[in-house]
């Protein structure tokens, strides 16, 4: 199954309204069915403010064949730690006694 990442749409300060309308009705009769969008105002007075839409989609196949490269090396990699893991709980300690220099 695949899982749902987060992407984002940013709309600058710059934007008449009759734009920024059309741009907001655009954007919710594309986003996917169970999207959970948000709108938040973002930045500063030093960088500028933009609009942020942040919604929820499935990840696309590029997306999915990337990932599951790296999750096939995690599950490699994550064996070999606990065999490591393993060898190291066999290794022998004996805890050494502090000298103390106090007086």
């Amino acid at each position: 199954m695949p899982r749902r990442v987060k992407d984002f749409i940013d709309i600058s300060e710059y934007t008449s309204l009759p734009d920024l309308i059309r741009y907001l009705e655009t954007i919710r009769d594309n986003l996917p069915p169970e999207h959970e969008a948000e709108l938040k105002i973002r930045g500063d007075d030093v960088f500028g403010r933009r609009l942020t839409i942040t919604y929820f989609r499935e990840q696309t196949a590029e997306e999915l064949e990337i990932e599951s490269r790296y999750n096939g090396a995690t599950k490699a990699g994550d064996a070999d730690i606990e065999e490591l893991r393993h060898k190291l709980d066999d290794v022998p300690f004996e805890a050494r006694k502090r000298s103390s220099t106090r007086g």
